[in-house]
């Protein structure tokens, strides 16, 4: 199942694909482990000037996560997916997305080869022989087994490798491992949408301001400059500015400046003190 974002039929082959993140785990959930991948994959795609459009947090409930694949494998977006592709009892991920896409699961020769290497090493590392014939070798095996037609992702940190069917990619949820996949992923099948230094925010902090007496302003900033989006990102108790609203806007460097400038006269009216401007790119 090659990547590719031409199969959706609401969207242009070459536009910008969305991209989604779902995070299995009932220890996520519980609180018996904080959550690293969201930042993370924010940062991974912002880093080649792509942006998160949503994420969605799934335990360790097979029903559940055969719903949130299901829904990202018609999606049409591309989306990684973290943990639950190991293959002790509460991991059910694997089996879920052949559920989801209604395939037979069977053991990827490639995958086979790599995790009978990584069980050769080990072996050698403890000064002991291998029998790929021991039940736990033979259990481990199932690491890959994935949905038929899936592809393997490389797994630069122990050779056990993740896997993608279509847009849908799996990883471990063990970040050493998984946010070198996901930059793979990324820079091997969707680096032809990267825009690095295509991307621009400008905003102004402003103070004695109410979003919605703002939002009019912000509705003619989005439609008399094509490809800007406005943003308000209001604050109450920042340690610095404390009640205030960072307004501003983001797109092609060059459309950011007009409609910034154009944002900056709009705010005249409403009498509003301003403060520091913030560039990020």
């Amino acid at each position: 199942m090659q990547a590719s974002t031409s199969n959706h039929p609401h969207r242009s082959p070459d536009a910008v694909p969305h991209f989604g993140l779902i995070i299995i785990g009932d220890e996520i959930l519980s609180g018996k482990r904080a959550d690293r991948h969201l930042p993370k994959v924010i940062e991974l795609l912002k880093a080649r000037g792509l942006s998160l459009a949503y994420a969605e947090y799934v335990g360790d409930d097979p029903e559940r996560i055969t719903a949130a694949l299901r829904r990202a494998f018609v999606s049409g977006d591309v989306v990684f997916s973290t943990g639950g592709i190991g293959a002790t009892p509460d991991d059910h991920t694997r089996q879920c997305a052949a559920r989801a896409l209604g395939a037979d699961l069977v053991l990827h020769p490639q995958a086979k080869a790599l995790i009978e290497q990584r069980m050769l090493e080990l072996a050698l590392e403890r000064g002991k022989t291998y029998d790929p014939g021991q039940a736990d070798k033979l259990h481990r095996l199932n690491m890959g087994v994935f949905p038929q037609g899936a592809e393997i992702i490389p797994n630069p940190y122990n050779k056990i490798p993740g896997f993608s069917c279509g847009l849908v990619h799996f990883v471990p949820g063990f970040p050493v491992m998984a946010w070198p996949m996901i930059e793979w992923v990324l820079d091997t099948h969707y680096a032809s949408f990267f825009t690095r230094d295509l991307w621009l925010e400008r905003s102004v902090i402003v103070f004695g301001a109410m979003e919605a007496t703002l939002t009019p302003l912000m509705e003619t900033i989005e439609r008399d400059f094509s490809g800007i989006k406005v943003f308000s990102l209001p604050s109450v108790d920042h340690p610095e500015y404390g009640r205030h609203i960072e307004l501003g806007v983001k797109g092609a460097p060059e459309a950011v400046a007009a409609a910034f400038a154009a944002l900056r006269d709009g705010l005249a009216p409403f009498k509003v003190r301003l403060g520091p401007e913030v560039v990020r790119h």
